[in-house]
């Protein structure tokens, strides 16, 4: 049916990915910046890390515990030109650090800049990549973000950031030590271009705001594509908008990275995060936590649990979503969008995105769900699960019937997203549409 299509689009995408054998799947964890910033210490981070494990994340796949920008002193060590902790947040060091997060079960991130300095005013790391990704090596760290603030004007064309990007990802594997290479220039200069040799993510667009659909002249872009101004503040559904393009571009060992979540962080409704929880997913975005992981509502920790929308991000034979349609909402602002990728196992996802404020009914078409695979596929019979509705058992993933043509009148509320996992049916008896 359509098997042949997505072994090619798997294919092509381990093709020409960044050599290292990590992120063969969108990496997930958790990363101090958007709860904490730059208030940060070993207490804070090994509570989160805790916290992790207590929650089971893990077992989920949540493995990486990234500490993110202040971490640094105020100046490297004078005689060898290393990086140095803060002695007043990390009293112990940072590789003491390292050693109880993996005695945990868990890795160990940290962050740095592309830049002399860091975005939060710290030393960067421009010209001093090889001692620095020694020194990471020598710390046990398993994961690096590098940023892009005070870059020397060493951006403006690809080749430009190209290079001062690769710099570090020649250092890191000079090392020897497998380290998760998270670039964060923020979409400059197309780094899905550019970067898939040399990193394993790269982020598409300034940063994330924890807010749904503000319109904010921080992140002035319309399209990332050419875009000259990356800016910050942007807004949850821009950064979808922003990303849909651009999954033709990733692939396993190399991911657009949508920024880090902000579910549970108080700045959107349920619905909301689950839209942001689903699209993340779906779009094959690195899944790493923003919110303070020691305290979670049972309703956010419910979001990030959520196994099946999990299993879809994880699903290494799964291609990033496609943006199938987009349609105005008449009489209302926002629209409706549908989205779909295959699956392992010769299964289908479809997502129906509603960014109106008002409830909407629509019966969505198998021969738009379908449309790339022919009209073998849109008239097959399909059981379809709703990934946001738990069965009898309480998994999520409830079996809506055996469908055909159609996954008919379905009454999608306002900023709500839908997602259901299409399985062809053993029983083919075809009915007359």
């Amino acid at each position: 049916m359509y098997k042949l299509f997505y072994i090619l689009s798997l294919l092509y995408s381990v093709a020409w990915s960044y050599n290292n054998g990590l992120a063969l799947t969108p990496q997930m964890g958790w990363n101090t910046w958007n709860h904490f910033g730059c208030s940060i210490s070993e207490d804070t981070i090994i509570s989160a890390a805790q916290a992790v494990v207590d929650n089971k994340l893990d077992k989920l796949g949540y493995q990486y515990i990234i500490m993110d920008d202040c971490w640094q002193a105020p100046a490297r060590d004078n005689s060898t030109g290393a990086p140095v902790a803060d002695p007043q947040k990390f009293p112990n060091g940072v590789k003491n650090l390292a050693d109880k997060i993996h005695a945990m079960g868990l890795k160990f991130g940290i962050y740095s800049s592309a830049g002399t300095y860091t975005c939060g005013g710290r030393f960067g790391s421009l010209d001093f990549e090889e001692v620095d990704a020694k020194t990471y090596a020598s710390w046990g760290v398993d994961y690096l973000k590098y940023d892009n603030c005070y870059n020397q004007g060493r951006a403006g064309t690809p080749l430009l950031s190209y290079e001062r990007y690769n710099n570090m990802s020649r250092a890191l594997n000079a090392t020897g030590r497998p380290i998760l290479y998270s670039m964060c220039n923020w979409g400059e200069d197309g780094p899905w271009n550019f970067a898939v040799t040399i990193a394993n993510s790269w982020r598409i667009s300034g940063d994330i705001v924890d807010n749904y659909d503000r319109f904010d002249d921080r992140c002035p872009c319309t399209s990332v594509i050419d875009c000259k101004l990356p800016g910050f503040h942007c807004a949850m559904t821009r950064i979808i908008d922003f990303a849909a393009p651009l999954g033709q571009k990733a692939g396993q060992g190399k991911w657009n990275d949508l920024d880090m979540l902000e579910v549970g962080n108080g700045g959107m409704n349920y619905d909301e995060y689950v839209t942001h929880m689903s699209m993340w997913a779906i779009l094959k975005s690195p899944l790493i936590l923003g919110n303070d992981v020691t305290s979670m509502t049972n309703e956010t920790l419910s979001i990030i649990t959520n196994d099946a929308i999990i299993n879809v991000n994880q699903d290494p034979n799964a291609p990033p979503a496609n943006r199938i349609w987009k349609r105005g909402v008449v009489g209302s602002s926002g629209d409706l969008s549908l989205w779909g990728t295959g699956l392992s196992n010769n299964s289908f996802l479809a997502a129906l995105m509603n960014t109106s404020p008002k409830s909407q009914t629509i019966s969505v078409l198998m021969s738009d769900i379908f449309i790339d695979q022919g009209v073998a596929a849109q008239n097959a019979l399909y059981e379809v699960f709703d990934l946001w509705q738990k069965d009898g058992s309480g998994k999520w993933g409830k079996s809506l019937g055996i469908m055909q043509g159609s996954i008919a009148n379905v009454k999608i509320g306002a900023h709500q997203t839908m997602i259901w996992k299409l399985v062809p049916s053993a029983n083919q008896h075809r009915r007359e549409l």
